[in-house]
């Protein structure tokens, strides 16, 4: 009789098992379906700036499309002319690298403003005369 008890333990036990990991396998590949798209969109435009760059628009709105020679790859300074009024700038690189916009030409002057990666903000360009690129701390025109 306790043979018989046993198998049948066995057998639920085996079962129990089976199941356990059939609930693993569903868990792990649902956790890869959520998980793929996330990282899929992390390299791509954002209000069709480059992956990789900053963009300032032709006005505050990000719809208004990128003004002729707005788009930034290079670390370091880039001066700017005739730019005034509201502007939406986009900080599309990544890796912790910042702009930061500045008063002075050459990434001199005060800092006004330091735009983290992934985020774009509407600037008012009037006082700003170049922008830097850059990681780290080494901020080339701050304290804003």
């Amino acid at each position: 009789m306790r043979s018989r008890y046993y198998k049948e333990v066995l057998a639920i036990f085996g079962k129990l098992v089976r199941m356990a990991i059939s609930a693993v396998a569903v868990a792990g590949s649902l956790m890869a379906v959520t998980a793929g798209p996330a990282s899929a969109t992390s390299n791509e435009p954002s209000y069709g700036c480059p992956y990789g760059a900053v963009c300032i628009y032709n006005n505050a709105d990000p719809n208004s499309g990128i003004q002729n020679g707005g788009v930034y790859w290079a670390y370091g300074p880039h001066n700017l002319s005739n730019q005034f009024g509201n502007h939406y700038v986009m900080n599309n690189q990544y890796g912790g690298a910042w702009v930061e916009l500045c008063t002075g030409y050459n990434g001199t002057g005060r800092g006004e403003s330091i735009i983290s990666a992934g985020y774009g903000f509407v600037e008012d360009l009037s006082p700003i005369n170049s922008i830097a690129l850059g990681t780290g701390n080494n901020y080339p025109c701050s304290p804003p």
